[in-house]
């Protein structure tokens, strides 16, 4: 039987402490037969502290800043993992990667952002499970403080406070979705050309507003609201438009399943909706869902 997704924790607060989960981590790593090269995903700082230490070792491990993984919406890192692991995993997924999530920028830049990336490693138990992927996630307690720590520990099994994804997703979604603006702008028309040119109107830049016009046509599409009406407020990228459908949806996955190509099928809008946008909530309720989207 192929091993599941093994999904580890690990704090630090100084260079030293980095290198006491890193080093027996990468050791692990390279002894294993048979299995690719590990990737560590860590800042400039952290990779060189391993360049230093590892010396000619260091020629077979993966060195990736994490700038470079850590980009865009939580939805983009799952992207990012999925690509990777097709690419470079050895059968069943066989691969090691040290991962070092950048809490002292975006991710952790205000609460709405925070909450997404516990999501992230939350979900990530559920949707790496099929594979025999080890994942170290280290943590700097100097840039992620106390309570992300905390809070993240509830995504990682093996912590003593391990929850269940789908109860810690819930969780997280029973923070109510501030109430729209007075003036938000009501749409009757959901296709994409019309949606772009209200966003346009609100300043958004005509390539950005073809891409959030599409996400909220396929988002609209893959949750049954193929017609009807939808709210739209905000300027230039901070539009955000709001779909109220009759349909419930609440898999936490919704949207974060990557497709197994890389062609757009019937059912994927809630995918594309969160490769392109920053934060796309969905929030199932007596009468159907409510999915929000907003551009950046």
């Amino acid at each position: 039987m192929t091993p599941a997704f093994d999904h580890r924790m690990a704090t630090y607060g100084t260079d030293d402490g980095f290198l006491a989960a890193a080093l027996p981590f990468l050791a692990e790593a390279l002894a294993a037969p048979g299995e690719p090269p590990p990737a560590a995903i860590a800042s400039p700082h952290n990779l060189a502290l391993l360049r230093d230490i590892l010396g000619t070792d260091a020629e077979r491990v993966t060195l990736i800043e994490h700038t470079d993984w850590y980009t865009g919406s939580a939805a983009n890192a799952v992207a990012q993992g999925a690509g990777y692991l097709a690419a470079h995993a050895g059968p069943g997924g066989r691969i090691h990667l040290l991962m070092e999530p950048v809490w002292n920028g975006r991710a952790g830049s205000s609460p709405r952002e925070t909450t997404e990336w516990i999501r992230y490693e939350a979900l990530a138990n559920l949707l790496f499970a099929p594979l025999a992927t080890t994942a170290l996630c280290a943590y700097d307690s100097r840039t992620a403080g106390p309570a992300i720590i905390d809070a993240v520990r509830r995504a990682h099994p093996g912590t003593g406070v391990y929850e269940d994804p789908v109860r810690l997703a819930a969780e997280l979604d029973a923070v109510p979705l501030a109430p729209p603006p007075p003036d938000a702008e009501l749409l009757t028309d959901l296709a994409a050309d019309a949606v772009r040119v209200r966003a346009q109107d609100r300043g958004l830049p005509p390539a950005d507003a073809e891409l959030f016009a599409t996400a909220v046509a396929e988002a609209a599409e893959a949750v049954g609201q193929r017609s009807g009406t939808a709210l739209l407020w905000g300027q230039d990228t901070h539009c955000v438009c709001e779909l109220r459908s009759e349909r419930r949806v609440d898999d936490p996955l919704a949207g974060f399943v990557p497709p197994v190509t890389t062609d757009l099928e019937p059912g994927q809008g809630l995918w594309y909706a969160r490769q392109v946008c920053a934060y796309v909530d969905v929030r199932a309720h007596r009468d159907g869902s409510t999915v929000r989207l907003r551009y950046a």
